[in-house]
């Protein structure tokens, strides 16, 4: 379902080989959390999605983890910006915008966070959404 998506939206689409069930629990565990059903399904296709000049549409699962750890305790993070503990980020424009699901309160709308700005706004209604909006578009202008 998640590929097909994909590639309604941008026939090059790129994919991975699907994360397993092990990896996904062991990222939860590392985030004290569960990911989003609709992302977990995602991942079970394909771990991650590349789109328009190689950018990861949604990052593979490793990704995921790595960069909301960082974003959760870098200090000087920290004292730049608002706390990111309610967003889930598992993507990025290629220029420091992130793409987030909001963890609390648990939701399906996508937001994107501008890093000039420390701005949190609502881009998508859910990652379907998203997928269609960022692959068929191919730039920033989309979510502008």
């Amino acid at each position: 379902m998640w590929k097909e998506a994909a590639v309604e939206a941008y026939e090059d689409v790129g994919f991975a080989e699907p994360a397993g069930a092990a990896a996904v629990a062991g990222a939860e565990r590392r985030l004290g959390g569960p990911l989003p059903a609709a992302l977990v399904g995602l991942l079970g296709e394909t771990d991650g999605v590349i789109g328009h000049h190689g950018t990861d549409t949604v990052w593979p699962l490793d990704q995921i983890v790595e960069e909301n750890l960082h974003f959760r305790s870098d200090p000087g993070f920290a004292r730049l910006y608002m706390p990111f503990d309610a967003l889930l980020f598992f993507a990025d424009n290629g220029g420091g915008d992130r793409f987030a699901f909001v963890r609390t309160p648990e939701r399906d709308d996508i937001f994107v966070w501008e890093h000039e700005d420390d701005s949190r706004r609502w881009v998508a209604r859910d990652l379907r959404d998203y997928l269609g909006r960022s692959l068929a578009g191919g730039g920033d202008e989309w979510y502008r």
